[in-house]
């Protein structure tokens, strides 16, 4: 029988057997050949830093609130890992018109052996690509709605804080924008030597500097117009803050599960008038620019630019390990990813 990788509970990767089934209707049975781990929302699920841990999600009061009488919280773990993953047709329901078995797709789907997919959530992989590289159309479509509610202009002045493999494709997607001064801030060296390839102007380690006030000090004194925070890190968000303009914007598009840190409201927020935006283009968000634009424009224009080689990802592949040797992936994240942006499970 074919296995699935789940978080048993924190910091426990376990993997549980499932029985597939012929397709049905539209629905098409692949076998996968990688998939991508999450080194942000997948490491946290990973380490229990979750907050459907001890609350419930309320989607029309929109907020996590505590149980109500009577009301149970459903267990998180075990808890099915991943996002995005490519693979081989193996089989196809009657009524499937897109595809063949021996096609090549990518999709959302788990850290699984086998997925059974309605053919409308599926893509071809190009003849251009191969299957690793669609495995980043899930860090790319998140890279794009940061890089489109931060509006950057022809001309702009740009830091990224984080450069994990969001921030790197938010880095080469700022300069496609018409960024004019690209600032990358990481504090592993591998990464900055990575963003200055990518194009970064100015490289900085907050480990060795204050980066908000060197990306000043870089920009003459006029700061960053907009600054992309991507790593999670209340640090990293306060720097973000202290870099930009009076007036200026911050867009964060990470999962913070940084539980220790703080943000200090009283000092360049308070006397910049930063504007500060959430990034989410899932969870039922919609675009700041709909109807033209949503959560399904933003992926095609990201495969768009994976399939035409506008965005260079081989490069963050830190790492190929096998599915069965998952445990070890995670663990290497958690502990220290090094300079390694982007670790990829492999299926024999």
């Amino acid at each position: 029988m074919p296995l699935e990788l789940v978080v048993e509970s924190p910091k426990k990767i376990a993997f549980v057997e499932y029985e597939d089934r012929d397709p049905v209707g539209s629905e098409v049975l692949v076998r996968t050949t990688v998939s991508g781990i999450k080194h942000g929302t997948e490491i946290n699920i990973y380490r229990g830093i979750v907050p459907f841990a001890d609350r419930i999600w309320d989607p029309d009061l929109r907020l996590f609130r505590p149980l109500r009488e009577g009301e149970q919280l459903e267990p998180f773990f075990p808890h099915r890992m991943g996002s995005w993953a490519a693979g081989v047709v193996t089989q196809v329901g009657p009524q499937v018109r897109k595809f063949k078995v021996g096609d090549r797709v990518h999709g959302g789907w788990k850290h699984r052996q086998t997925a059974l997919m309605s053919e409308d959530d599926l893509c071809p992989v190009s003849e251009k690509v191969d299957d690793e590289t669609m495995v980043f159309t899930d860090p790319a479509l998140f890279a794009l709605a940061g890089i489109h509610d931060a509006a950057i202009k022809l001309g702009d002045r740009v830091a990224i804080f984080g450069l994990g493999a969001i921030g790197m494709l938010a880095l080469q997607m700022a300069r496609l924008s018409g960024a004019r001064q690209i600032f990358a801030v990481d504090t592993l060296p591998g990464r900055l030597q990575l963003a200055a390839q990518f194009g970064a102007d100015v490289t900085l380690n907050p480990a060795d500097c204050d980066a908000g006030l060197a990306i000043k000090e870089a920009s003459g004194g006029a700061g960053a117009d907009v600054a992309i925070e991507i790593s999670g890190v209340y640090d990293a968000l306060q720097q973000a803050i202290r870099c930009v303009h009076r007036e200026g914007v911050v867009v964060t598009v990470s999962y913070y599960g940084d539980q220790r840190g703080r943000v200090d409201l009283s000092s360049e927020w308070h006397h910049n008038r930063i504007t500060l935006r959430s990034s989410m283009p899932v969870w039922g968000c919609s675009h700041r620019r709909q109807p033209m634009w949503d959560l399904s424009r933003i992926e095609r224009v990201a495969i768009d630019l994976l399939e035409n080689r506008d965005l260079q990802v081989k490069p963050l592949i830190g790492a190929r390990i096998p599915f069965e040797c998952a445990a070890q992936a995670y663990e290497m994240i958690d502990q220290s990813p090094g300079d390694k942006v982007k670790l990829l499970l492999t299926y024999s």
